[in-house]
């Protein structure tokens, strides 16, 4: 009898992490970071979720195509799309190995993202604000389309680990991530983007820099060696197309 209590709390997780978004959600809009007991709430539910609480099994890990060989392009991602309304969204990528989510950000959106299975490469940005643009001459005139962005993470992560949080102005809010093996990543955006509402997501070529200078006043700081690496110049792709393959979720019904 215990064994069965436990196997339909398991069951029951899609629909509790519904709910729970549901809630916490509920008076957000652009912009909206909801208070860290509540930050803490949800991240505390998609670090206790596993691939299984969606239905998903060790051979289902090959989902996603890959390119014949010879090919250069990175094989397409698959997006499952669980839940979306205007206040909150909750989906899918299914990443095969190679699979990549260009850089790109979200505009006025607080962001949870659980890696469910395998390993991956994620990095991220946040915008340097204090930045004189006219210290640095870098590439020429291209730097002119160009804004200097500081490395929020830069790191390997293998499941199971902890989930992440981005908010609209910190905590890496313009990312990227390469498979290392087959990954399940879930992803949980509040609000989700709607270009109607001006949130289109808006993706990013990064490029590397010799150096960097700050304005503090009437004083020019150029940046030590050993900190170069924790930054870099990021330019907007107007011609960028992200395509996945849209699959379907087959797993617990959720109850609106």
């Amino acid at each position: 009898m215990e064994s069965e209590k436990r196997k339909s709390s398991r069951e029951n997780m899609v629909q509790k992490l519904y709910d729970t978004c549901k809630q916490i959600f509920a008076n957000g809009k652009a912009g909206y970071v909801p208070p860290p007991h509540d930050i803490q709430r949800l991240t505390s539910l998609l670090d206790s979720l596993v691939p299984k609480d969606f239905k998903f099994t060790t051979p289902s890990l090959e989902f996603s195509s890959t390119n014949p060989p010879g090919t250069v392009e990175a094989p397409l991602v698959t997006y499952i799309k669980i839940h979306e309304c205007n206040k909150f969204s909750i989906g899918i990528f299914c990443l095969p190995p190679s699979g990549v989510i260009p850089l790109h950000n979200h505009p006025g959106m607080t962001v949870f993202s659980k890696l469910l299975a395998g390993t991956m490469h994620a990095t991220s940005y946040d915008w340097v604000h204090n930045h004189d643009h006219q210290a640095n001459h870098y590439r020429g005139q291209q730097e002119k389309r160009m804004r200097l962005a500081k490395v929020y993470v830069d790191a390997d992560f293998t499941a199971p680990c902890k989930s992440s949080v981005l908010f609209p102005e910190s905590g890496g809010n313009m990312h990227c991530f390469k498979a290392l093996t087959p990954c399940i990543l879930l992803d949980v955006l509040g609000p989700p983007y709607s270009e109607p509402e001006g949130r289109h997501c808006t993706y990013y070529q990064h490029y590397s820099y010799d150096h960097i200078s700050f304005s503090d006043g009437n004083k020019e700081m150029k940046m030590k060696e050993d900190e170069t690496r924790s930054y870099a110049w990021l330019e907007e792709r107007k011609d960028e197309q992200f395509v996945v393959l849209g699959g379907t979720y087959d797993g617990p019904t959720i109850k609106l």
